[in-house]
């Protein structure tokens, strides 16, 4: 049963037992009803978000450091000529100074997800910007920022990342951040490519940046040294020996850098400017994210582009369409997700059965035109395979990702083209393209095929945790459950192995992580609904352990809730209740077969008394997930769709409420 057929007038009254039957039968028709209003004014409120052209798209937020790298952007394309830099800005300057400031913590610091505590690097980040954009260092405020920093290491305990960024602009040693040759290009046997592709367009760039030594300068006077904690008597933590050795090799390739042949360094850098000038067409932005944008409009400006040359004035234009600037806001995103909220929209509403006939269409055809049909960085690994699949941005042909494909393939079972025959090919080429995306340890990542080279993890400048782009349980139950929908069954050679791979990987205690969602509730329903899509009977026991384990960590209030730092301590954390979390954890429910549990009642229950008179949800915590222990991401429709998705799905399994079960403990 999908959709809200059972949302019926009748109820089946077998399920209704006791002495105050009637009473209670009645009872389970008001919150039935409820449901079906909630339902109702959750898809007018998400239908209402759909732009004239046939997409959504939600904001995409994350911390201060994305404002804080615009301050050194800045500073990078306008040089100071004295000790007046801050006094020369616009009004959009300040405006980041304030909103910086805005996400300042009481104890001093600055946080990289909502609740969190203050991190080291956000905190020396914010620091330096808002000290480079005029404010003064023994004025409250940055007192108590700098106090946090040198209480959290200092500058010294940074990641490579924001020691890089400094070293541009003569504020951390040259000598102590790691080497990112332009050489990397040349390296045999496709070596370029074991690393995860927003590495790949993020030291490109950053290559070419550092090869030409080019360096601009802070404000006269201007100098961090208020932030060097002493190194005497500081115990570093012990590295492996295959760490160590990558350590010396990066003295190795410092005296590269000054004595290497010239040749070499000259071919090197023709290469790496083809390569990424190469990436930003069919695209908005290299690699459509904001750190390799950044570091492309520094490598044009070290090649020497004018400021007026086509290629720069555009990257400067595409990267700037990342603001979301606003007389109440000023907020940068690390990219846009409207493919991502165009597939989940789709889907959400045809499951709810409150998709309209003009919308879908509309949806449908934006959806069909934006299908991939160009070979990009994935093709290195499967040369022979036609191209397809779907980008999470507007236009980025280079990098199409696994996750978005298979969640556009579960949007067209409900939203239908003028031309049918076209749609079909564009999802036969897509099943074609997934089934040859998936990895030989029979799961699926984001982006590529096997990218699981372990030793690049051990690279100085890995320390960002996100070298790699391995496979995970989420990205494969979604896939699983997109292929099913089109009809591939459980016999079939690759499905069999995707079940595999997600009963190998299961936790003891019965969830799966997740990578690109906080964390073991994302993991864990889209584990479920993968499997469960298989309709593969021997998964049942994996899945019984599931569900146990969500209705184990369900919070007193009904609902459920999971902090980014359970992937600090690699277990579950538990944090507030949040709509996104509650919904996964009753769609994963329901994928495992739940048929009305006390959990999933007061679940559900949760979601109905915290909806908005709007018919959407509030959420102010980070749900998403860009690198695990460093980067964190909210995505502003996730507390629409999913939801509904979960009021879709589980409603049907309401029950009358019952005093001994709105008290009972989770």
């Amino acid at each position: 049963m999908s959709g809200f057929e059972w949302l019926q007038p009748g109820i089946d009254r077998r399920r209704i037992v006791g002495q105050r039957q009637s009473h209670r039968s009645e009872h389970a028709r008001v919150e039935v009803s409820a449901a079906r209003k909630a339902a109702e004014n959750s898809a007018d409120a998400l239908h209402a978000l759909q732009t004239p052209e046939g997409y959504w798209c939600g904001d995409l937020t994350a911390d201060v450091t994305l404002e804080t790298d615009y301050v050194l952007l800045q500073l990078w394309l306008h040089p100071p000529t004295g000790t007046d830099w801050n006094q020369r800005h616009t009004t959009r300057m300040r405006r980041c100074g304030e909103a910086i400031l805005e996400r300042q913590l009481d104890d001093g610091g600055w946080n990289v997800y909502p609740g969190g505590p203050a991190e080291v690097n956000a905190t020396v980040r914010a620091y330096v910007s808002l000290k480079l954009l005029g404010h003064d260092p023994e004025s409250p405020c940055m007192v108590r920022a700098r106090n946090r920093a040198l209480a959290l290491g200092g500058l010294h305990a940074c990641n490579s990342y924001a020691k890089i960024n400094l070293s541009l602009f003569g504020l951390y040693p040259r000598d102590r951040v790691p080497c990112v040759p332009p050489e990397i290009v040349l390296l045999p046997r496709n070596l370029l490519y074991e690393m995860s592709s927003w590495t790949r367009t993020i030291v490109v760039p950053l290559s070419i940046v550092q090869a030409y030594g080019k360096q601009r300068h802070a404000p006269e006077g201007f100098t961090l040294e208020e932030l060097m904690v002493p190194l005497e008597g500081k115990r570093w933590p012990k590295r492996d020996w295959l760490a160590t050795g990558f350590q010396q090799f990066d003295r190795v390739l410092k005296l590269w850098d000054k004595r290497g042949p010239r040749f070499v360094r000259a071919a090197a850098l023709r290469e790496a400017e083809r390569w990424v000038l190469e990436r930003t067409r069919y695209t908005e932005g290299l690699g459509a994210i904001y750190p390799s944008m950044m570091y492309f409009i520094m490598a044009l400006d070290a090649l020497g582009y004018a400021e007026d040359h086509p290629d720069l004035v555009n990257a400067v234009r595409q990267f700037e369409a990342l603001l979301i600037e606003t007389p109440e806001r000023f907020e940068f995103q690390p990219c846009v997700s409207p493919l991502w909220d165009t597939a989940y929209a789709c889907f959400v509403l045809g499951e709810a059965g409150l998709l309209r006939h003009e919308q879908a269409l509309k949806a449908a055809e934006w959806l069909i035109e934006r299908e991939v049909r160009r070979k990009g960085d994935w093709s290195v690994k499967r040369p022979e395979l036609e191209p397809s699949g779907w980008a999470f941005e507007f236009q980025n042909e280079f990098y199409p990702d696994i996750d978005d494909t298979a969640q556009v393939l579960l949007a067209f079972k409900h939203v239908e083209a003028s031309d049918p025959d076209r749609q079909e090919r564009c999802v036969r080429r897509a099943i074609n393209w997934l089934l040859g995306m998936q990895s030989r340890d029979g799961g699926w990542a984001a982006f590529d095929v096997d990218n699981n080279w372990e030793i690049l993890n051990k690279v100085p400048f890995a320390d960002h945790n996100a070298m790699l782009d391995p496979t995970c349980p989420d990205i494969t139950g979604r896939v699983l459950e997109a292929l099913c929908t089109h009809g591939l069954g459980h016999d079939r050679t690759a499905i069999q192995r995707g079940i595999q791979y997600l009963l190998g990987c299961q936790e003891a205690n019965g969830s799966w992580y997740g990578r690109w969602g906080v964390n073991y509730l994302y993991g864990t329903f889209l584990s479920l609904r993968g499997l469960a899509a298989t309709g593969d009977p021997s998964v049942k026991p994996a899945t019984e352990r599931a569900a146990k384990w969500i209705r184990s960590v369900q919070n007193r209030d009904g609902g459920w809730g999971e902090s980014c730092a359970s992937y600090d301590v690699d277990r579950f954390v538990p944090e507030r209740s949040t709509p996104s979390q509650s919904a996964w954890a009753l769609l994963g429910l329901a994928a495992a077969g739940d048929t009305g549990s006390i959990a999933m009642q007061r679940g559900i229950r949760w979601l109905l008394e915290n909806q908005e008179p709007d018919g959407t949800w509030k959420e102010e915590l980070a749900t998403g997930t860009g690198f695990p222990r460093v980067f964190y991401l909210q995505y502003h429709l996730y507390r629409h769709y999913f939801p509904l998705l979960a009021l879709a799905t589980c409603g049907v399994n309401i029950r009358p409420a019952d005093v001994s079960v709105a008290l009972a403990p989770a």
